[in-house]
Order: structure tokens, then sequence, then C-alpha cells
């Protein structure tokens, strides 16, 4: 049965990076759409863009392309703009992919939710950037994102990277219930992602539970960039959620 995926990109990231993703699903018989949300597309002016902008995004870009029973899947930072969306666009949904996500809680950005030294880096970085930036210095990327490449793929990659809007960091959405709803969700975890420390700060298991205490969690080969290294699991995972 053919399926319709809609591949929500992290922070630094647009649609381009779920490329070798996106292929395997449509090779697999699938429609997929894989947008550059508001802000993330090369050229674009990082000060025009609220987080509410990027939501809005996924809801016209349904509502245009008249997309029904859809997967809706969100790497890294995109698990905030996609939750902004699924309010709205619920009588569209399939089911909900979090992949190695953030899943917002009520009145808390997404820069409350890392550890101390990123909002400290980032807070820095945007104060200097002239346009409220964060541009992702390579040594963080190299070492905490995407450690199970070489440098020179790390380098490739992260030369395609864009600032992301500091205020995509520091604005709020409106939470989630998936089971209010009636929309499945799922919680995919890279089993060699640190871009979030062990303890109080990582992705599990504080971010499955606000999905709901039954939320399954699937743990998947790969770092935080899977999509460049593990692509064929990462697909397999996606149809297998």
């Amino acid at each position: 049965m053919t399926e319709t995926f809609v591949l929500i990109s992290g922070a630094w990231h647009s649609g381009w990076t779920w490329r070798l993703v996106a292929q395997r699903l449509r090779a697999a018989g699938h429609h997929v759409l894989a947008p550059d949300l508001p802000g993330l597309a090369d050229g674009d002016d990082p000060e025009r863009y609220s987080l509410a902008d990027a939501s809005d995004f996924i809801v016209d870009l349904v509502g245009r392309h008249d997309l029904r029973d859809i997967t809706l899947v969100g790497h890294s930072w995109g698990g905030v703009p996609l939750t902004g969306a699924a309010h709205r666009l619920a009588p569209r949904l399939r089911k909900l992919i979090y992949w190695s996500a953030f899943v917002p809680a009520e009145g808390t950005p997404m820069l409350e939710e890392a550890p101390p030294h990123y909002g400290e880096l980032f807070r820095g970085l945007a104060a200097a950037s002239g346009n409220n930036s964060v541009a992702l210095p390579y040594d963080v990327f190299s070492s905490a994102f995407m450690q199970d490449a070489d440098e020179s793929t790390q380098r490739t990659v992260h030369s395609f990277l864009v600032p992301q809007p500091m205020r995509y960091f520091t604005e709020t959405v409106k939470p989630i219930d998936p089971a209010a709803l009636g929309i499945p969700a799922v919680y995919l975890l890279s089993s060699d992602d640190i871009s979030l420390p062990p303890g109080e700060f990582s992705f599990t298991p504080r971010f499955p539970h606000r999905l709901g205490p039954a939320t399954p969690v699937i743990e998947i080969p790969g770092s935080h960039e899977a999509q460049f290294t593990r692509p064929a699991e990462l697909a397999a995972a996606l149809l297998k959620a």
C-alpha cells in the first residue's frame, strides 16, 4: 500500500538532508515530501521568521497538496514545528514519528530542553551573528552529531548547513496529546546519538513519555545524522514504524 511521508528536518538542515532516505522510501512505492522550512532554505533571512511560521508552513504544504493519511516525521528540532502543526492536521494524519526529536512541553522552548552549555553557546553565537541566528560550529557537529562519519563526509555535510533562526529555539508551541487526537505516535532513537548526553537531558525517557506512557520506542543504528550514515536502516525503520 502506498503511504505518504512528510519529512521535517532538524535545526540547520533543509529538505535535501533527507535525499538518501527519501530515495529508498520512493523506491518502495511511497510518496515523499521533504520541504525546506522557512528560514532554513539557502539564502533565507533568519530574522524574518517566527517559530509559528514553520508550523504554519507545514499546515499550508499539506493543504496545498491536499495530502491525506500522512505519516509526519520530525527529526531533532523538527519535532517542535511538527508538534505545532499536528493539532491542525489531525484529520489528515495517519501517524506521527519523532526521530531523536524534541517533544515540546507546555511553555518550554527548545533551548531550555537542551544542556546549559548549548544554551550558553547558542546565545553567544546569536548575539554575535548580526541577524539573531546560530551557525553550528564544526567541532560540535563532528564530535556530537556525526561522529560515525569520516572527516571528509563531516565537512561536506557541515558545509551545506544553514544558520538557524534563534527564535526557533526560544519560542514555544502547544504540546500534543496523540491519544486525544486519535493519532498513533512512535519514537525512534539512534543508538549512537550523543548530541544530547545521558541523564537529565537525554532524549529518553522524557520525550517519548510526553507522547503517552505506551508510546513505542524503537532503537535504530547510527548517530544523530543517520540520514547520511545509515539511510537504509532509517528508511526501513520509518516503514516498520
